[in-house]
């Protein structure tokens, strides 16, 4: 919940920066729509691995050690697609430092999240999580290590939450063309051009 609020709290405070910084390309430009429309698919695939890895913990995260599915080729793939979502709402400024910066933003948030997880994980299961820290990348995955479960069991309450605070970042995109038509609406404001 702290984690939640945190993002509130940073998108409430870095949220106006918007209006002042935008892609060094014209909107319109072949580039600019490219990066866009780039971005737009990057939080979709975000959205969607977000909801897929919601699917293998199904509720047994506190009980089981999950190490299938996307679990098997990434201790934290949950996180990972949130990169890639943050990258495509980063990337609907027409900058790739935006994004990237978003992406910076969002594992500097996460990132003591990950650590109190591995310190929780390591007390409930011990060696097994050390055996699978060993073997499994934190982020990155290592997609040859793929091991699928049998059965998947879903929590519908999980599933549902995961699908819908994902779509919440569908809902940021029409910031960023609120932030373009305020830029032409005062000409003299002063606006960062990034690549």
């Amino acid at each position: 919940m702290r984690r939640k609020t945190t993002i509130w709290i940073v998108v409430g405070t870095l949220g106006p920066l918007l209006v002042l910084t935008t892609g060094s390309a014209q909107p319109g430009s072949l580039y600019r729509e490219s990066l866009e429309a780039a971005g737009i698919m990057l939080i979709v695939a975000g959205i969607l691995g977000r909801t897929w890895c919601t699917l293998y913990l199904g509720g047994r995260k506190p009980r089981t050690l999950v190490a299938d599915g996307p679990y098997s080729v990434s201790r934290n793939p949950l996180y990972l697609f949130a990169f890639v979502a943050a990258a495509g709402l980063g990337a609907q400024s027409g900058s790739l430092i935006v994004a990237g910066l978003f992406v910076g933003g969002v594992y500097a948030i996460l990132m003591p999240a990950v650590r109190h997880e591995e310190i929780a994980l390591r007390a409930l299961f011990g060696a097994a999580f050390d055996a699978y820290r060993r073997h499994v990348p934190r982020f990155l995955p290592r997609l040859s290590q793929w091991q699928d479960a049998p059965i998947v069991m879903i929590d519908p309450k999980h599933y549902r939450q995961t699908a819908l605070d994902g779509l919440i970042l569908l809902a940021f995109v029409p910031t960023f063309y609120a932030a373009e038509w305020l830029r032409t609406l005062v000409p003299g404001l002063p606006v960062l051009h990034l690549p």
